[in-house]
C-alpha cells in the first residue's frame, strides 16, 4: 500500500527458555498506514509486547519480514536498528522509564543529545514541550518528586522529542489512577488528531481501545481478528465495523 508505513510480512518469534521453545508469535501479517491510531490488544501473554518490541526495532523476528518505511528492520545490524529507533520510534512505556538522577527537563533533553542536537536547542525543546504536557512548572524536579501521572507526561514528552514519525505506547495508562489516564489518553489523541502522526499503543484495556482506528485482537500469538472503528475514519474492507 502506498501510505504503509510499517508492515509485517509472516512474522514470527520464539524465545529459548531452557530446552524448551515458547513462540510468542506467529505467522504474522499486518500493515500499518502512515497517519494511523491502531491498538493491540489481548490476554497476558498474547504477544502484545512482543509485537511492540518488534516494530519498535528492540527485537527481531526469527522469521518473517518487518518493514518500517523502505527498511527492511530484519536485516539491519543493531548500529543501524538503534539509529532508526532514535530518528522514527518514540517510545511511551507503562513503567515510565524516565532516569531517576535526571531532571524532567534533562530527561525530555536525553533522546535530542543522542542524535547530536545541540545543548541550547535540545533545551529549548525540551522546555517547550514539557509546557505542552502541563509541566512547565516542574522542569527541574526529578522523576521521584513527580506523581506517576507527571512522570508519564515527562515520558510523553521524551517520546515527542525528535518529533518522531511513529509513537509507540505500552499500557501508558496502566500505572494511573483514571482521571489522570483519561487525560493521557485524550492527550495522545490530539497529537493523532493534529499532527496525523502514527500511534501504536499496546492494551489490554478494551476501554481504551476507542480511541483506536483499528484493533488487532492478539490470541496465543496470532492475530485472531482486526476490527474497525469506523468512526475514527479508516476505511478497510476486508476487517470488521465495530462501534464503540
Amino acid at each position: 500500500m502506498k501510505n504503509t508505513i510499517i508492515q509485517l510480512e509472516n512474522v514470527s518469534r520464539i524465545y529459548q527458555m531452557g530446552n524448551v521453545q515458547v513462540p510468542a508469535l506467529r505467522d504474522i501479517d499486518l500493515e500499518v498506514q502512515k497517519g494511523e491510531f491502531l491498538a493491540i490488544t489481548g490476554a497476558s501473554g498474547s504477544g502484545k509486547s512482543t509485537m511492540m518490541n518488534l516494530i519498535g526495532c528492540l527485537d527481531l523476528p526469527n522469521k518473517g519480514r518487518i518493514f518500517l518505511d523502505n527498511d527492511n528492520i530484519a536485516e539491519l545490524k543493531e548500529s543501524r536498528l538503534a539509529q532508526i529507533r532514535g530518528e522514527k520510534v518514540g517510545f511511551i512505556f507503562q513503567q515510565f522509564n524516565l532516569i531517576p538522577t535526571l531532571s524532567a527537563l534533562e530527561n525530555v533533553m536525553l533522546p535530542l543529545e543522542f542524535q547530536d542536537v545541540d545543548t541550547f536547542t535540545a533545551k529549548k525543546r525540551a522546555y517547550e514541550l514539557l509546557n505542552l504536557v502541563g509541566l512547565g512548572n516542574r522542569i527541574q524536579h526529578l522523576p521521584s518528586q513527580l506523581s506517576g501521572g507527571e512522570q508519564q507526561r515527562v515520558a510523553i514528552a521524551r517520546a515527542l522529542s525528535v518529533d518522531p514519525e511513529i509513537i509507540l505506547a505500552d499500557e501508558p495508562t496502566g500505572n494511573l489512577d483514571s482521571n489522570t489516564g483519561q487525560f493521557i489518553m485524550d492527550f495522545l489523541t490530539k497529537i493523532h488528531e493534529k499532527d496525523n502522526r502514527t500511534i501504536i499503543m499496546v492494551t489490554h484495556d478494551l476501554h481504551l481501545v476507542k480511541n483506536a482506528q483499528r484493533v488487532v485482537h492478539l490470541k496465543d500469538g496470532q492475530i485472531e481478528k482486526i476490527e474497525h472503528n469506523h468512526k475514527k475514519g479508516v476505511n478497510l474492507n476486508d476487517e470488521k465495523n465495530i462501534n464503540y
